[in-house]
């Protein structure tokens, strides 16, 4: 996945851009209103994060200008502009998302990982398996095996163990988790995650070389242990 980040602030540039690439993600930046149109032209990307007030200039003028390009990107519009009002016209205007300064980057990070499964919604269709060691998973079936044996698991369990997988020796915190397993983009201040991780290590019990490893103030991390 390509993403641009269109900012003038140059140290939040800079930033998101480490942040992102370290999650794997191919990053372009624009510190230039100017040069927007043309740069997201050249480079294609999948997302554009544009910030509201770029420099002097108001983005909504330029939405309709870059959702007209053959090759639009996704848009997740960056605002101080917090007003019920503003976020409804950033959307009408063909922004895909919004997301109020100051922001957190796992929420920022999350709403990208959404737009980019939005912006190429049949990438995984060729997809049939993911496999951790002899785990593995049957994205057709969305069954779960273990050398062959079906693990039972329930449909958010599923989608939790899928999440791992996919991120294998990743740490993924519990804003990240939220957000996909149970698209909600705020905590609920439950424990419903612990209880799932729980719940979905007891299903793992039988295989002796996976695991679910707490990290404690940073989230889980799904590991392949050597076997003996």
């Amino acid at each position: 996945m390509k993403v641009l980040i269109a900012d003038d602030e140059l140290p939040l540039l800079s930033f998101l851009r480490r942040g992102l690439e370290s999650e794997g993600i191919d990053v372009i930046c624009e510190s230039d209103v100017h040069n927007l149109i043309a740069t997201i032209s050249h480079e294609t990307p999948d997302i554009a994060v544009l910030d509201r007030m770029f420099g002097h200039t108001d983005s909504l003028m330029l939405l309709q200008s870059i959702k007209r390009l053959p090759s639009a990107p996704m848009i997740l519009l960056l605002t101080a502009m917090d007003d019920v009002a503003d976020r409804v016209e950033g959307l009408r205007q063909g922004a895909d998302d919004y997301l109020c300064k100051p922001f957190d980057f796992e929420e920022l990070l999350a709403r990208i990982q959404v737009l980019g499964r939005r912006s190429v919604p049949n990438a995984d269709s060729s997809v049939t398996s993911l496999r951790c060691g002899e785990l593995v998973l049957s994205a057709e079936e969305r069954i779960a095996r273990y050398q062959g044996e079906e693990i039972p698991l329930t449909r958010l369990e599923y989608d939790l163990l899928e999440f791992f997988v996919e991120n294998s020796g990743k740490v993924l915190s519990r804003e990240r988790i939220l957000q996909r397993v149970w698209q909600a983009e705020k905590d609920p201040l439950t424990n419903i995650v612990d209880v799932y991780i729980s719940r979905l290590r007891q299903r793992l019990s039988s295989t002796i070389d996976i695991r679910i490893e707490t990290l404690r103030g940073n989230g889980y991390r799904l590991l392949q242990q050597p076997t003996a």
